[in-house]
C-alpha cells in the first residue's frame, strides 16, 4: 500500500509566485531543441540532452565525486576499495570540458533563477546544507568521463525525506528548476545540470534504517553507497542482490533510478524484482509511502515499479526497501580464453547446463578490452593471448560441490575446444584480481580516447555481427571498436564525432536488423583523451 504525504511547510513556506508562461513542450520536455534532430536518426541514440525531459528536470541517476578519492571512507568508516572506486578519468594538463548548453542545440526554458530569498530559505530548511562555493561546485557539475558540463550556482544536502519535499515544494511554488544527483558515476550525463539547475545531492542520505536478519530485507535512505551496503550487510550474511564496476560510489537511490543490472543480474534478475518498496518525493512536494518490506503486497496498484527505471523523472527516491539473497558459501572464478565470438556462446550455453543454479555471472570481452587493460592499467592477463575471454562466477552453500561442477565443465570446455587456456581462483584476493579485467575495462577505455558508448540488448547471438560491422563501417575514423559486458555491451572509441558517425552507426545497427528488436538503452557521450601527448581539441556534435 501506498500513502502520500504532504509535509506543513510552517516557517518554510514561500509566497505562491504567478508562474511564468511556459512554451507548452517545457510541461513534458523541460528542453526544447532550437532544431529538430535529424529524420534519419532514431531519438534513442541522439545524445541525451535532447531527449525528452520533464518539466522540473528530474535526473537521478548514480555516481560519485569525492568519494573516489584514494582510501576514502565511507558511510560506516570504510574504505573504498582500489577494485571499485570511480572518480573523475581525467589527467593533469587536460581540456576544460566545455559546457553543455554550448555544446549542443538546446535551450533554457523560462525556469526562475535562484534568487538571495531563495538560498536563504534553503538555509532554513538544510542548515550547513547549501553549497554555493564555486570551486566545491565544479565537481557536481560535470560528468564522470568528462564529456558534460552545467553550470549550477547551487547544491543542496538534505538529510531526510522531510527536506527533500520541503526543497521541492519550495521549488515548485518558485518554478525553479531541480537536478537530482546520486553519486555522480553514471556515463550518459543524466547526473549532471544542462543548465544552471540546483543540484539536490543525496550523500548525506546514507542512513540504514533497518535489516531483517531472518528475511534480509534492507530498508536504507537513497545516498547509502553500494559497497558500504555490501559490507554491512555482509557482516551479517547476505549479500546486495546487485553489483557494480562503480559500487564504491554509486548510490542505491540512483542504481534503482536507473534500473541499474550490474554483474549479478544473471543470478538475482533485475531491480524490478529485488527491490519491495520506495519512498519517493513528487515534484510538487508530496511525500509517496511505497516503503513496505513485504515480499507479496495486493493492496493496490504497485506504484514502486513506476519509478524503478524513470531515472528521476517521476521523482526524487530517497528511501529503498530491497531484499537481499543469503551470502554464498562457496565463490569460484573462472577466466578462459576463446577462440571466437561463436565459442564463447557456445560455453554460454554449455555453463547453464551444467552449472546450473550455481552460475552467478557470465561476462566477456574481446582482445582489444585486454590489451587496453593491460596498456593503461597495468593489468596482465593471466591467459594465453586469445581473440575472447570470458569470465565465469559460481555461487553456492557446497564449496565441494561447487568445485566439482565447475571442474567438469572447465574439463568438458578445454576437451571439445570450446576454451583454448584458462585459469580458476577461489581465494578472494585473486577473485578481485580476475574481476579487475572486466570492471576496469571503461577506466582503460577512458584513458584511450573519446568514447562514444552504447548498452544494447539485442539476441545475443547478433551481438558481435554488430562490433565487426561498425568496425568494418567506420574503418580508419575509428580508433577502436569494441564488445565487452555481460553479452551485452558495445562501446566505440574514436577521436572526433559528427553528424556522420551517427549516421554509420544507424545503418549498421538497420543492416543488422538491429533497431526493430533492440533497446538503445543508455546513449552516452565522448570523453577526454588523459593521454598527455594528445592535443585534440574536443569534439562537438554537430
Amino acid at each position: 500500500m501506498c500513502i502520500k504525504r504532504e509535509i506543513p511547510l510552517g516557517h518554510f513556506q514561500a509566497r505562491s509566485q504567478q508562474l511564468p508562461a511556459l512554451d507548452p513542450r517545457a510541461l513534458s520536455t523541460g528542453l526544447a531543441p532550437k532544431e529538430e534532430p535529424e529524420a534519419s536518426v532514431p531519438a534513442a541514440m541522439l545524445p541525451r540532452q535532447l531527449l525528452a525531459r520533464p518539466a522540473w528536470l528530474f535526473r537521478c541517476p548514480p555516481g560519485p565525486r569525492g568519494a573516489c578519492a584514494p582510501g576514502a571512507a565511507g558511510s560506516w568508516g570504510r574504505p573504498v576499495g582500489p577494485l571499485a572506486r570511480r572518480g573523475c578519468c581525467s589527467a593533469p594538463g587536460t581540456p576544460e570540458v566545455p559546457l553543455t548548453r554550448e555544446r549542443y542545440p538546446v535551450r533554457r526554458l523560462p525556469f526562475s533563477t535562484v534568487s538571495e530569498q531563495d538560498l536563504a530559505a534553503f538555509e532554513r530548511i538544510v542548515p550547513g546544507g547549501v553549497v554555493t562555493d564555486p570551486e566545491a561546485l565544479q565537481a557536481p557539475n560535470v560528468d564522470w568521463i568528462r564529456t558534460l558540463r552545467g553550470s549550477s550556482k547551487v547544491l543542496l544536502r538534505p538529510r531526510t525525506s522531510e527536506e527533500v519535499s520541503h526543497i521541492l515544494r519550495h521549488c515548485h511554488e518558485r518554478n525553479l528548476a531541480v537536478n537530482p544527483q546520486g553519486g555522480n558515476t553514471g556515463m550518459v550525463g543524466g547526473s549532471v545540470p544542462v543548465f544552471d539547475e540546483i543540484i539536490l545531492s543525496t550523500a548525506r542520505m546514507n542512513k540504514v534504517l533497518s535489516f531483517h536478519s531472518v528475511s534480509g530485507i534492507l530498508v536504507c535512505q537513497a545516498g547509502c553507497v553500494l559497497e558500504e551496503l555490501s559490507h554491512y550487510v555482509e557482516e551479517r550474511d547476505f549479500i546486495m542482490p546487485l553489483d557494480l564496476g562503480a559500487k564504491g560510489s554509486c548510490h542505491i537511490g540512483g542504481n534503482v533510478a536507473t534500473n541499474a543490472g550490474g554483474l549479478r543480474f544473471l543470478r538475482y534478475g533485475s531491480l524490478h524484482g529485488t527491490v519491495l518498496g520506495l519512498e519517493v518525493v513528487l515534484a510538487d512536494g508530496t511525500i509517496l509511502d511505497c516503503l513496505t518490506s513485504l515480499r507479496k503486497d495486493n493492496t493496490g496498484y504497485d506504484l514502486k515499479q513506476l519509478f524503478i527505471g524513470s531515472e528521476g523523472t517521476l521523482g526524487v527516491i530517497t528511501a529503498v526497501s530491497i531484499l537481499c539473497p543469503p551470502k554464498p558459501r562457496a565463490v569460484n572464478v573462472a577466466f578462459l580464453g576463446c577462440p571466437g565470438f561463436a565459442e564463447v556462446l557456445q560455453t554460454f550455453s554449455t555453463c547453464k547446463g551444467m552449472l546450473g543454479e550455481i552460475l552467478s555471472a557470465f561476462e566477456f570481452m574481446d582482445a582489444v578490452c585486454m590489451q587496453l587493460v593491460g596498456r593503461y592499467l597495468h593489468l596482465a592477463s593471466p591467459v594465453q593471448e586469445s581473440p575472447f575471454y570470458v569470465l565465469i562466477e559460481t555461487s553456492g552453500s557446497n564449496a565441494g560441490h561447487d568445485a566439482e561442477k565447475l571442474g567438469s565443465f572447465l574439463e568438458h570446455a578445454l576437451g571439445s575446444g570450446l576454451v583454448t587456456d584458462g585459469t580458476m581462483a577461489t581465494d578472494q584476493t585473486k577473485v578481485k584480481m580476475l574481476w579487475a579485467l572486466r570492471e576496469r575495462i571503461a577506466e582503460a577505455l577512458s584513458r584511450d580516447g573519446y568514447v562514444y558508448k552504447y548498452d544494447l540488448s539485442l539476441p545475443v547471438e547478433r551481438l558481435y555481427d554488430i562490433v565487426t560491422d561498425v568496425r568494418a563501417r567506420l574503418g580508419p575514423h575509428a580508433k577502436h571498436v569494441v564488445g565487452y559486458g555481460h553479452l551485452g555491451n558495445l562501446a566505440l572509441i574514436r577521436s572526433d564525432f559528427g553528424n556522420w558517425i551517427r549516421g554509420q552507426l544507424v545503418i549498421s545497427f538497420r543492416n543488422r536488423g538491429v533497431l526493430e528488436n533492440t533497446v538503445l538503452s543508455a546513449v552516452g557521450g565522448i570523453s577526454v583523451c588523459t593521454d598527455p601527448s594528445d592535443k585534440t581539441s574536443l569534439p562537438v556534435l554537430e
